[in-house]
């Protein structure tokens, strides 16, 4: 086979040579279709041969609203044969912000499952450049067509040979305080994440099966649940729905993946579950855990009751995956762990130089698998992307022994007496209560104009949430007097974006 830095060369066309054309590639949670490695390059072949039958060329973009079903890889792999961008897209998200993104991508063509069809349908004529609509379905509504006639008859189409450094898909960022904004990766950098994350930290084989709770328009879950597999030959599980706790614990019995990748809001609910319902039979030897820090109660209580430590890790949209990480065999609960192997990490201060063991910093990476910047926003490339660097935009304090502990994104961090308060410690200590759910800490003013932290809890039971008081003394006793929260507000429910963070600024409108 030809050297060719297409990124498809190495993850769909590898396959058939070493002899995996039969392999399950994926497959879908409770007894839905599967696809073969074999079936992947076809399907893929035949998806490039046809988007330039359709006159969609080179570098050109695709909007992907496709939710987690065997028809996603296919249509990925096959825009990178062909040179052309696949924009997975927040398969959660309104109207009005695909309008934006339809807009902004300047997407020549959308391809949507049919379940999100009724959602994107209202913005399409208003979207200036898309000239295909492809519905992944047996029919299509008027305007559009089905992805098995769009593909019908396309002959197979060999895997186009482009620079390492070409651009190869975006992905919009969560858009947590703001409109997304379009993060351009090459192709050499979904090899990049393999090769360090996914070999060197979680050692992923042939025979892994992994499901992941993130979806695969998320970067995270595009690296758990799509690359990372498909680097090593493994099989993927797949499930469109909502990774609710009940059934997150069913597709772990049922389907019985060795790897388990979920997010922390998703673990502390599956472990108020578990204390109802039992832990269910899988053969897990492995969790991960990303999108915000983990904190050390869901941590050990996980492992108590699984057997299995869940790896905490930090990544971002700009770096495709996780950089920081906790490592098996070398977990500390309470801490983001060491930098991954191929990366290198600062903490700097607010004038760019270098913190010390017990300082904190903001956090600032460097790595192969860097995005090539933000589409169309020069500014906010030049403030995030300086040189090798990338700025994350998270506070970090480092400890003696090297490890580097999450204290909060850099405009959630505030002083209390003129000394910081990290909203994240205050929250692992809420945790900790054990009438206490989840908690999001930010800062009010008090009558004097002085910042103070605040705290929003949702209880374990609604029917016995724990008093004001209560919660303050639990605190006190565990980080100290003048960390507490002044105020504490029960809530049914914390606002998260789509990928399961936390949406402080919403609570700091509130406070």
């Amino acid at each position: 086979m030809q050297d060719n830095a297409n990124a498809a060369s190495f993850f769909v066309d590898r396959h058939l040579a070493e002899g995996r054309a039969d392999k399950i590639a994926f497959r879908e949670a409770g007894g839905g279709r599967s696809l073969t490695y074999g079936a992947l390059a076809e399907a893929a072949g035949r998806f490039a041969s046809a988007l330039g039958r359709a006159g969609i060329g080179r570098e050109e973009r695709v909007a992907m609203l496709v939710l987690d079903q065997i028809e996603f890889p296919q249509i990925f792999w096959g825009c990178l044969k062909a040179g052309v961008v696949p924009v997975p897209l927040n398969t959660l998200l309104a109207a009005s912000v695909y309008d934006v993104i339809l807009r902004d991508s300047r997407a020549a063509a959308l391809v949507v499952s049919r379940e999100l069809w009724d959602t994107v349908a209202p913005v399409l004529a208003g979207a200036p450049h898309l000239r295909r609509v492809v519905v992944i379905d047996d029919t299509a509504p008027g305007g559009a067509v089905t992805l098995g006639d769009f593909v019908a008859d396309a002959p197979q189409s060999e895997t186009l040979p482009v620079s390492g450094d070409e651009i190869a898909f975006w992905l919009y960022s969560s858009g947590s305080t703001g409109q997304p904004k379009g993060v351009r990766h090459v192709h050499s950098s979904l090899r990049a994440t393999a090769d360090t994350y996914g070999a060197a930290v979680l050692g992923i084989a042939e025979d892994d099966v992994i499901y992941s709770a993130a979806k695969l328009f998320f970067a995270y879950g595009l690296g758990n649940g799509m690359t990372f597999p498909m680097a090593v030959g493994a099989t993927a599980v797949l499930f469109n729905g909502r990774p609710t706790p009940d059934m997150t614990l069913n597709i772990l019995r049922d389907e019985r993946p060795t790897l388990f990748g979920g997010v922390p809001t998703l673990y502390a609910a599956t472990l108020a579950l578990l204390d109802k319902s039992g832990r269910p039979d899988a053969p897990l030897r492995m969790c991960i855990s990303a999108g915000e820090a983990l904190p050390e109660e869901i941590g050990n209580r996980w492992r108590a009751i699984w057997g299995v430590d869940i790896l905490d890790g930090v990544g971002s949209t700009e770096m495709l995956h996780i950089f920081l990480s906790n490592r098996p065999g070398d977990v500390v609960y309470g801490t983001s762990g060491h930098a991954v192997p191929g990366y290198d990490l600062r903490l700097v201060d607010e004038d760019g130089a270098d913190v010390g063991p017990g300082e904190i910093g903001e956090l600032l990476v460097r790595g192969a698998s860097a995005a090539d910047g933000y589409w169309n926003q020069r500014g906010k490339s030049r403030a995030t992307f300086e040189g090798e660097w990338t700025r994350t935009g998270d506070k970090y304090e480092k400890r003696d022994d090297g490890r580097l502990v999450y204290c909060g994104r850099t405009d959630d961090m505030f002083k209390v007496s003129g000394i910081w308060v990290s909203p994240f410690e205050v929250e692992q200590a809420l945790i900790a209560h054990p009438k206490v759910l989840e908690a999001a800490v930010v800062s009010r003013r008090d009558s004097d104009g002085l910042e103070k932290p605040m705290a929003f809890i949702v209880p374990r039971d609604p029917a016995s949430a724990p008093t004001g008081d209560e919660v303050k003394d639990f605190v006190k006793d565990r980080i100290g007097k003048w960390k507490y929260p002044r105020w504490i507000d029960v809530v049914d429910e914390l606002p998260k974006t789509a990928t399961g963070k936390i949406q402080r600024f919403k609570l700091r409108e509130d406070a």
